[in-house]
């Protein structure tokens, strides 16, 4: 189970595009995608998949305010996913 999970979360980050926009959400949290579309040089086309990418592997959540979408970094994610590394990664004794 840990393997499929870890293996989910790094495809998720294997795409250059979705570590910018990680990035730009932790520097900015509650930010909307036409703010990373205005820092990021991609279209908002693109952004909203790499969005929905991120989103099906939780590392970020979203909240709705009004008609804009806002993104957050999931931090117990990202410590879930660091525990499991961690773990998957011991050193032999």
């Amino acid at each position: 189970m840990e393997q499929n999970e870890l293996s989910k979360t790094f495809k998720a980050l294997g795409h250059p595009a979705r570590i910018a926009i990680l990035q730009f959400i932790s520097s900015n949290p509650g930010c909307i995608c036409n703010d990373m579309v205005k820092q990021i040089d991609l279209a908002q086309a693109t952004i909203s998949q790499h969005l929905v990418e991120l989103r099906k592997t939780a590392l970020i959540t979203s909240s709705q305010r009004g008609k804009k979408v806002c993104y957050t970094i999931n931090i117990d994610k990202l410590y879930e996913v660091k525990q499991l590394v961690g773990t998957f990664l011991q050193e032999p004794n």
